[in-house]
């Protein structure tokens, strides 16, 4: 099939990237200089390799934040039991110190170059992956024209792609079918999303759910929980996770509302950054409220109102710790954040009317009874009181919600089904070569 010829607007963008890569250059060091970006690795964000390609088969695998790589863990097991070695990239300092912990012997990490022609292919050049694998709305032109160049399938895999997104798309039709059309398969997580790629031009579209439901259960440090549930002692418990800028002062409202209610009320305080912890704070002292922040080395005394919980890769253990959750994103327009971890640790759920990124998922739960909506810190005020006063409401949340999930599981396996042609025609590509026990290299 002959592809869409490479439009003008990428042709401007190919060449704008290639000349601006200084500036670019100037950015990253901006970013490392303010702990936005690891310094010790700034290489790699320029496509310059931090260590050996691994011998044999790789598959490249590719999800900007953390929960988007953390949804690819199923899919990284999954092609290292089918004899592949995986590297695995992300584009934000939290996602890289986060899964660093968690990738299974087989895998390994680097970060991802920005996209500027010369910086993808330096990268293409040295990992020569057999396959690329980028989750949801990775849609990078100057890597998929290197990827094409050089004859490397690309698939979407947990495919999403908002009604904004959309808009914005159509109004470059061209320019969309022409990169969409150079992606071997989309596989997005509902038919909405796959509708959307099919219209911009996706050649091969199939729905395979979200690769979420099935990812692992954030890890709980057991000796943390039994520190911290005995500090918490009998006193009322709540977390906010994930906020966002807007949302630490409603939260804050919130509880100085309860305060006349349960006195020794503690909210956890988790911002979606943890590099906004002193906001955090901030929010709850307008509020004359007392916080301790976890990065600090605060913890949640009996004194402490709200515990500012700014660090990272542990809302696992927020979560085992409060019964009862909001999630941020979703009073302010950001479209919400994954309620999928806190139901499978137990936790009952509020949120906000901007959900679109987990739409679905959200109309589920809230059928089911396991998660409610609230307008307005009014409203999330009165709700928290009332589930912290009715433990047998709030139990028959939590126990809603993991059924309210059986439906959506199953994407992993359904994912590496649509996987299992390019494996085995990788296999035999290198059988006809008798090159078993070497990288495929491109000819």
């Amino acid at each position: 099939m002959k592809l869409p010829s490479v439009t003008l607007p990428l042709l401007a963008y190919r060449s704008g990237l290639r000349v601006g890569e200084p500036a670019l250059a100037g950015l990253l060091a901006w970013r490392a200089h303010h702990g936005k970006e690891d310094p010790l690795r700034l290489p790699e964000r320029r496509g310059l390799p931090g260590r050996a390609r691994p011998v044999g088969p790789l598959a490249w695998m590719h999800g900007a934040s953390v929960g988007e790589v953390l949804s690819l863990i199923g899919l990284v097991e999954g092609m290292i039991a089918r004899g592949f070695s995986v590297l695995v990239t992300t584009g934000t300092r939290s996602a890289a110190e986060l899964i660093g912990a968690r990738l299974p012997s087989g895998a390994v990490h680097q970060y991802v170059p920005l996209d500027a022609p010369r910086w993808v292919a330096r990268f293409l050049d040295h990992w020569q992956p057999n396959l690329a694998i980028v989750a949801e709305s990775e849609i990078w032109p100057n890597t998929i024209l290197e990827l094409d160049a050089r004859e490397i399938p690309l698939i979407l895999v947990n495919g999403r792609m908002s009604e904004r997104s959309f808009k914005g798309w159509e109004r470059c039709p061209r320019t969309a079918k022409a990169l969409l059309s150079r992606i071997a398969i989309c596989l997005t997580q509902t038919q909405e999303d796959g509708a959307r790629y099919a219209k911009l031009g996706a050649p091969r579209v199939s729905v395979a759910g979200n690769l979420k439901f099935d990812s692992q259960v954030p890890p709980v440090d057991r000796q943390q929980l039994a520190y911290l549930d005995g500090m918490v002692a009998d006193r009322p418990v709540w977390v906010a996770a994930s906020t966002h800028e807007g949302e630490d002062s409603i939260v804050a409202y919130a509880h100085a509302v309860l305060k006349a209610q349960f006195p020794r009320l503690l909210t956890i305080l988790a911002p979606r950054h943890p590099s906004r912890g002193t906001e955090a704070a901030e929010a709850a002292a307008a509020y004359g409220l007392r916080s301790a922040r976890r990065s600090s080395g605060g913890r949640p005394h009996p004194s402490v109102d709200v515990y500012v919980a700014d660090t990272i890769g542990e809302m696992g253990l927020f979560y085992r710790l409060a019964p009862l959750a909001f999630l941020g994103g979703s009073l302010v327009p950001h479209g919400g954040q994954n309620p999928i971890e806190p139901v499978r640790l137990d936790t009952a759920i509020l949120h906000g009317a901007h959900t679109a990124n987990f739409d679905v998922v959200y109309r589920a739960l809230d059928r089911a009874g396991a998660a409610l909506p609230v307008r307005d810190g009014v409203e999330l005020a009165v709700l928290v009181g009332e589930l912290l006063g009715d433990p047998a409401r709030l139990a028959g949340m939590v126990q809603a919600g993991p059924r309210a999930l059986e439906p959506f599981e199953g994407a992993v396996g359904r994912t590496l089904a649509v996987l299992e042609p390019f494996v085995a025609q990788m296999k035999l590509q290198r059988l006809d070569r008798g090159d078993l026990a070497r990288p495929l290299m491109r000819t």
